[in-house]
């Protein structure tokens, strides 16, 4: 046993990667419903029980990666056949549910997107900022983001149990409905000298945030409403994502509690 952050003793069994392997056992649970966050397939294998995963994957929606036979082995020498699955710790949402109910009681949804967010760490800090400040959902892609499993989990201190987390497919298109239903997309991005500050958040607003490498995609920079950055006077030019995503998300809470 050892202490985790906030005082409690959890088994050293907790910190197992959540998976689960083989054909059948992942048949078994794609027929289920369980949520999974990704499969891995062995790229050399195409029998029909494999096409019979990935048929039931897409029609899930569960994203498939096909990748080589030394990285099963580096995961379980156990025989995974070929087939593994990340199994997620949360149950994800229905982003146009989540927006519906924010406009059947009449509150202006407050929706943070991540673009590329892959550290699990950076993501569980996002998601506990998100969920204290009361935004309404994090949206992330299929592909492309950090998995969410019991680290993420514990590095949110729980908040991944009660934030509401939708996957979409595509990002690009899922803005582009987002704003057909009348929220303003604004993204943090330092390619512009406008500052946070100076966007309107008292309104539906959809705030993107991406990846520590480059930031947001040109893709979804070229589909946002506004773009802001947030102010730095010291010598290192940016803030780790968590941290500018903290800032961010208080600010419409600031503005929307001055507004009240």
């Amino acid at each position: 046993m050892e202490k985790r952050t906030d005082g409690f003793l959890i088994s050293k069994k907790e910190h197992q990667k959540d998976f689960i392997f083989g054909i059948r056992a992942v048949l078994e649970a794609l027929n289920a419903d369980q949520e999974i966050d990704k499969i891995l397939l062995n790229k050399e294998q195409n029998n029909e029980m494999i096409k019979e995963v990935i048929q039931l994957a897409k029609t899930k929606g569960v994203p498939i990666s096909k990748v080589p036979d030394g990285k099963f082995n580096r995961i379980t020498r156990k025989n995974h056949q070929g087939v593994i699955a990340y199994v997620s710790a949360i149950s994800y949402a229905s982003l146009d549910n989540v927006i519906d109910a924010c406009f059947s009681k009449g509150v202006a949804p407050l929706i943070l997107m991540l673009d590329r967010i892959t550290d699990v760490r950076n993501f569980g800090a996002i998601a506990r900022t998100a969920e204290v400040a009361g935004v309404h959902a994090l949206v992330i892609p299929e592909k492309g983001s950090a998995q969410i499993n019991s680290d993420a989990v514990k590095t949110s201190a729980g908040a991944l149990n009660f934030l509401p987390i939708c996957r979409v497919r595509n990002l690009y298109y899922t803005i582009l409905d987002l704003k057909k239903m009348g929220l303003n997309v604004v993204s943090v991005t330092e390619k512009t000298d406008r500052q946070l500050f100076h966007a309107d958040f008292s309104v539906p607003t959809v705030l993107v945030l991406g990846s520590e490498e480059d930031g947001i995609s040109n893709e979804l920079l070229g589909v946002s409403d506004e773009f802001v950055k947030i102010p730095v006077h010291g010598q290192i030019e940016s803030l780790n994502v968590s941290v500018a995503a903290a800032v961010s998300i208080y600010e419409a809470v600031r503005q929307r509690i001055s507004t009240q």
